[in-house]
Formats: structure tokens, sequence, C-alpha cells
């Protein structure tokens, strides 16, 4: 099964980088494991992962309840497809896949989300905040064992 890891984020918004570090990690500790960084999101997206049969997303998530670090996991199917868009622009994740499938492309048949729970996506740093840094190396190898990876 050709599996792909796609690390989101920005790299010089502090914890908006967690996505991408995350994905850095797990190179580093599978050296086989095919791994983009992208700061693209939406139908861009849809470039890096056609032709691949499993996905697995990395990425941050600012909630009102979570702690600094939590990860939670998510399916595809977790996420609602916008429905009415005037514009390519702004487009999730769900809707570029639900538009990939629909104009024929070969799309990933499993995909797993999983999102860092970050504090600050605002300060310029190319390092992720204290809080959200120390949970890294739990938070990969918890994506690698339910990943199999």
């Amino acid at each position: 099964m050709k599996t792909l890891v796609l690390g989101l984020g920005n790299p010089i918004l502090t914890d908006d980088a967690v996505g991408i570090r995350i994905a850095q990690e797990l190179k580093e500790e599978i050296p086989n494991l095919e791994v983009i960084e992208a700061s693209e999101a939406g139908m861009a997206l849809l470039d890096h992962i056609i032709g691949y049969d499993r996905l697995v997303i990395i990425d941050s998530i600012r909630t009102e309840k979570g702690k600094a670090g939590d990860l939670y996991k998510l399916e595809l199917e977790d996420l609602k497809p916008v429905t009415d868009f005037s514009s390519s622009h702004g487009i999730d994740i769900a809707t570029a896949f639900k538009l990939g499938r629909e104009l024929g492309y070969k799309m990933p048949m499993h995909v797993s989300i999983y999102a860092v729970e970050i504090r600050d996506n605002t300060t310029f740093g190319e390092k992720c905040t204290q809080e959200v840094e120390g949970r890294i190396p739990f938070i990969v190898r918890r994506i690698a064992e339910e990943e199999r990876l």
C-alpha cells in the first residue's frame, strides 16, 4: 500500500509548524517513509496526494477546550465538505477530496487526520511553544504506532 505522510503548516509561525515538525521527525525515524511538508491548503493539496492509497495528514488546530499539545485523531468522514462555494480559494480538505473523487482522480482510500492542539499560531518564530514542543516526541511515537508506519 503506497502511503504518504503530509505535514501541514507554516514553518515560521511558531505552533502552526507542528504538523511539519512531526512529519520531519517521522521521516528521521522511518527513512523509507514518503513525507511531504506543505503550506498549501484545499485544492493545492491534490497535487501532492493523488496516486497514493493511504494518506496520513498532520496539522495544527485551535479549539476552545483543548490543552496545547493534545492530539486528536479524525477521519475524513468527520469533516463536512462545503457544498456552497464561489471560489477555489479557502476550500477545506474534505471539499478538495470530494471534488478530486468527482473529477475521477485516484484519491487515497484510507485517510487519517491528526490535529495537534496549539497555543500560538500568530507569532513569528521557527520553534513551537514549549508546551507543544515537549509533546512532539510522544505524538511522533503515537502516530507511528497507530498507523503502523
